[in-house]
């Protein structure tokens, strides 16, 4: 609680120099009201945050389908989060319209949302817009849901995340204690949320036990795939002191330095422990099994989805950015530092 009253259609009227009738059809998602009228009046709602007065709900908002972007392909990670999220949305009783495919990702979707008729709110799912976009469409009062932001969400969205920073500590944690002080990190792309945050736990782990991470033993990759881990542990293993256990961004991508071990004519875990982040099935099938890290990616689906019908029934919010506990999958891949 804020212990501040809650702003009145006056309050708004008189901020933006609008009359309070003007104001109360924008609140009321009537469209005889111009443009530039209705961004003003949602500019001023989006400034006075939770004191702002709420928009009365309409049809859709009651029973619209909820848009699904997902501008990635649906394999694996994805799949499981978009699944989730399609059979929780069934279950409240509404339809999906899914944006999914890398082209997607050339196409300007947020701006024309507000105005796509039967949609009542969106799941936006590892989103490439920057944060700007979403605030305008926050600012235009339409309700939607983020599920793992790639850049940090600007603190008034609502966004659903795993805890990448534990999680990348216990699994560097685990490493150090099977005895291994030179550890190669295969990151993932920079400026990624994730991908910093997993880096953060790793060297935080390393810190605790005196070691320094060494920028020769750090690799970021442009995309975090198989061949992109490969190549990475290539390089780390071509170095002429190599490291003892490789540490990557995700499963795929240790599934990549699994092959350049092999490559490398070193055995797994003998002569040189591999992990992974995600315990997407891959993790499971590789050969040894893959310890990584699990990620809740049904839980975060199911949970976007009953944060969104709480933004449709316009219930206020306690939490805005939730972040699920992650899990150490300890398998074959990790084993003590050779001496």
């Amino acid at each position: 609680m804020t212990g501040r009253a809650r702003a009145t259609v006056r309050d708004v009227a008189a901020e933006t120099g609008l009359s309070i009738a003007t104001v109360s059809r924008v609140l009321n998602g009537q469209s005889n009201v111009a443009p530039h009228t209705r961004e003003l009046v949602l500019q001023a709602v989006g400034r006075l945050g939770d004191q702002a007065p709420r928009p009365r709900a309409t049809p859709d908002a009651r029973g619209g389908a909820v848009y699904v972007r997902c501008p990635y392909v649906l394999t694996d990670y994805f799949g499981l989060i978009v699944s989730s999220v399609g059979e929780t949305i069934e279950l409240h009783g509404r339809q999906m319209i899914l944006g999914a495919g890398e082209a997607a990702q050339r196409s300007a979707v947020l701006p024309g949302l507000p105005d796509r008729q039967g949609v009542a709110g969106a799941i936006l799912v590892l989103p490439p817009e920057p944060g700007e976009e979403l605030v305008r469409l926050r600012d235009r009062g339409f309700p939607f849901v983020v599920i793992d932001p790639r850049t940090p969400p600007p603190k008034d969205i609502v966004a659903v995340s795993a805890a990448h920073f534990a999680g990348g500590r216990k699994l560097m944690a685990h490493v150090v204690e099977l005895g291994h002080r030179r550890v190669g990190i295969i990151g993932g792309p920079v400026k990624w949320l994730p991908s910093e945050a997993r880096l953060a736990g790793y060297t935080a782990s390393l810190a605790d036990a005196g070691v320094l991470p060494a920028p020769e033993l750090l690799r970021h990759v442009p995309e975090p795939n198989i061949e992109h881990g490969y190549l990475s542990a290539r390089e780390l293993l071509g170095l002429p002191d190599r490291p003892t256990a490789l540490v990557a961004f995700n499963d795929k991508m240790a599934v990549g330095a699994l092959r350049a071990a092999a490559e490398a004519g070193l055995s797994v875990p003998g002569d040189l422990s591999v992990a992974g982040f995600d315990d997407i099935d891959i993790s499971r099938a590789a050969s040894p099994a893959l310890t990584t890290v699990r990620q809740p990616l049904e839980e975060m689906g199911r949970m976007a989805v009953t944060l969104l019908m709480r933004l449709l029934s316009r219930h206020t919010l306690e939490a805005l950015h939730v972040s699920l506990g992650t899990e150490l999958v300890v398998r074959g891949s990790t084993g003590p530092a050779p001496r």
